[in-house]
């Protein structure tokens, strides 16, 4: 740290888990420059700082690069939900690794520490249930998820590849499925479709049988996760697994969806998407045992806090 205040580079501040890492560290007293080129950001997630003297927004694609003068840089720049990355697969493919190179050498020339935003996604449709960080994926090369899927690995080669050849100090998360407040409601994820579905009063669509399962992470557990994998020694350099180890299947989630609603809405199937994962559960004992993590929100709990704000959205 330079002078009084750290501070931090969020890219892709302005998204759903930008704005809340943004938000805790201007808590924390940070001086945040927040980056987003608002592809999938949204200035609502964060009007609410604009207010504030020590945030900053520049609009900005990584995918150029950006000479700024930080003390840390959180690389959270990516669409992260199927409907929005595989809009522009390319794109996507750029964000992650054009991203990652851009930010990589900014760390590397002003000596700043990194963290990168990676994805349970890098396990594909896996093999080994829980899913440990020395599992390495099972990941179709050239499926309509690859851009995300491929980039997000791509992304995780670079930052070791810094890390062994520059030097460079380096943070990896492999974010399981997070939920919360400032979603996108047309994000296609499966909190915020049945929660929308639910409050308009459609049918609740699940795809497949509905037994695949996911893990559902609230947003502020995970951001706590960032903040203390940041905030640890050089030696913790992940990849690490931030998600919640509660496995519930879909029909399970949407039951829960429509008893706190008081929906009406009834379940429809429709088929899979290609490569879709039939298991997603972190086994997170590295985050206990290197930074002293765990969720601590109930599904339930965390259901109800995102309701809330889904049904001042939709109404």
């Amino acid at each position: 740290m330079k002078y009084g205040r750290k501070r931090v580079l969020v890219t892709g501040g302005a998204g759903f888990l930008g704005s809340h890492l943004c938000e805790r560290l201007l808590a924390e007293g940070c001086d945040v420059l927040c980056a987003d080129n608002f592809f999938t950001g949204s200035k609502d997630n964060i009007a609410h700082l604009m207010g504030n003297p020590y945030f900053e927004l520049i609009r900005h694609d990584v995918t150029f690069p950006l000479y700024v003068e930080v003390d840390e840089i959180y690389n959270l720049a990516c669409p992260a939900s199927p409907i929005h990355y595989q809009r522009d697969p390319v794109q996507t493919t750029k964000t992650s690794v054009h991203g990652a190179i851009n930010m990589l050498g900014l760390a590397k020339r002003i000596d700043a520490k990194i963290f990168q935003a990676s994805t349970s996604e890098v396990y594909g449709d896996p093999e080994v249930h829980p899913q440990v960080e020395e599992y390495r994926g099972s990941v179709n090369t050239i499926g309509p998820r690859a851009c995300y899927d491929e980039g997000k690995r791509c992304a995780e080669t670079l930052f070791f590849d810094y890390h062994r050849q520059h030097g460079t100090r380096i943070k990896v998360a492999r974010i399981f499925n997070t939920y919360g407040p400032r979603m996108h409601p047309d994000d296609g994820r499966v909190v915020s479709n049945f929660i929308v579905q639910a409050l308009e009063g459609r049918d609740i669509t699940i795809y497949g049988d509905g037994s695949q399962t996911r893990s559902f992470c609230y947003c502020d557990d995970l951001i706590e996760g960032f903040v203390r994998l940041m905030n640890s020694g050089d030696d913790v350099t992940g990849p690490i697994n931030l998600g919640n180890p509660g496995e519930f299947t879909m029909i399970e989630l949407a039951e829960a969806v429509l008893r706190l609603t008081k929906s009406t809405s009834k379940l429809v199937f429709l088929p899979l998407p290609a490569d879709d994962p039939r298991q997603r559960q972190p086994n997170i004992t590295k985050a206990r045992e290197a930074l002293g993590w765990a969720p601590t929100i109930p599904l339930e709990e965390g259901l109800q806090r995102t309701i809330e704000y889904f049904r001042n959205k939709v109404g």
